[in-house]
């Protein structure tokens, strides 16, 4: 018979392989240095920014076993809305990719992966959208993350919200990856 205190034990011991399972995963940039500041390439051009607002590189290394696909946030906590700012989001990238290249996040798609989809973000469209917090608030944090998904596909709208792509990637991520930086103006 099956209960809930075997459960109860069961889950932990899942959690901690699952945990193990993904400790070599790694997402660095040849871009931005973890806890450095951004650059004017990665800033948001409008809303009051001057930057050019490219999408920076990123490579990941030690996928947990059976990632079938890859998706990757860029998520700023810190913004005076309530729930944070999504300033990018792909997803269904193939399990084969490793990296995005500079400049990947343009609306159009183009530069990234065969595949991969990107979703709206905060900004009101897909691509990436950089940097741009209010004049005097403190430096934002910028988070990089890449998840490693046990699934080849989300299935989501088109237009689907960064937070109903984000449910759906959280729901089949096997392990993630992440990377902050900051930028304050």
């Amino acid at each position: 018979m099956h209960s809930i205190r075997s459960t109860a034990i069961a889950f932990p011991l899942f959690a901690a392989a699952m945990a193990a399972q993904a400790g070599g995963f790694s997402l660095k940039s040849p871009t931005i240095k973890p806890g450095s500041m951004l650059t004017d390439a990665q800033v948001f051009k409008g809303f009051g920014c001057e930057g050019k607002n490219i999408s920076p590189a990123l490579k990941w290394s030690g996928a947990p076993k059976g990632a079938r696909s890859f998706a990757l946030q860029v998520y700023d906590p810190d913004a005076p809305t309530g729930s944070g700012w999504w300033h990018w989001v792909v997803y269904n990238i193939p399990a084969s990719a490793t990296e995005l290249a500079e400049g990947a996040g343009t609306a159009d798609g183009k530069g990234l992966p065969a595949g991969s989809l990107q979703g709206r973000t905060d900004f009101g469209a897909p691509g990436f959208g950089g940097a741009c917090p209010p004049k005097g608030n403190k430096p934002h944090r910028y988070i990089f993350t890449v998840h490693a998904l046990k699934t080849e596909k989300i299935e989501v709208p088109p237009d689907a919200s960064a937070a109903l792509i984000g449910f759906m990637v959280n729901a089949n991520s096997l392990g993630k990856a992440s990377f902050t930086a900051k930028y304050g103006r």
